[in-house]
């Protein structure tokens, strides 16, 4: 039986987060609130279906883009001195400006850096991924959030598309499956039975 890793005794700032150099026993975490969360551990299934989406993805981002898979977000809700939020979405399309700020300073890529922000539904995230992330990603002023839902296996994947609507959050147009085609935030096709 192996122990699981002990939480600071205090809230954490994103600096403190940063500090703990990656992920503290191998375990995959993210900064809620301040508290470290452990993250699902994804199947192999949600995998091919991260690879996939990635790699059509990136084959039609413009240059101004990039594309980059469980990767740390400051979501920037609070000042940096207070217990901040971190999330790593599944896939996050972000500014080509933010990879090279980031490059350049160190840190960790931020909210207003992120286009899009792609979760891949698993059991153990559904809750977190349609209501909480969606909530702070709304507050976080990320114009975008795709969720996939890969279900289980025979099933179609289906992509349901939000993108910011002010005051309301998110506002979604419905699940697609087969393929989801959009022209915002850059023109795209995702061929949805393809991702599993």
């Amino acid at each position: 039986m192996t122990a699981l890793p002990s939480q600071p005794r205090h809230l954490l700032t994103v600096a403190d987060y940063l500090a703990l150099g990656g992920d503290p026993d191998g375990v995959r975490y993210e900064l809620q609130e301040g508290v470290l969360v452990m993250a699902a551990s994804p199947f192999p299934r949600h995998q091919r279906c991260l690879l996939r989406l990635g790699a059509q993805l990136e084959a039609q981002l413009p240059q101004h883009l990039d594309v980059f898979p469980d990767v740390d977000i400051d979501l920037q809700l609070v000042p940096p001195t207070r217990p901040g939020t971190v999330r790593r979405p599944d896939l996050a399309v972000v500014t080509r400006a933010g990879f090279e700020r980031r490059e350049r300073e160190g840190g960790v890529l931020r909210a207003s850096e992120l286009v899009v922000a792609i979760e891949i539904l698993s059991p153990g995230s559904v809750r977190v991924d349609r209501v909480l992330k969606n909530s702070e990603y709304a507050d976080a002023g990320v114009p975008y959030y795709w969720l996939v839902d890969i279900g289980e296996s025979g099933d179609r994947p289906q992509l349901t598309a939000h993108h910011l609507a002010g005051a309301f959050g998110y506002v979604g147009a419905g699940s697609v499956a087969g393929s989801y085609i959009a022209t915002e935030p850059f023109p795209v096709r995702v061929d949805l039975d393809a991702l599993v």
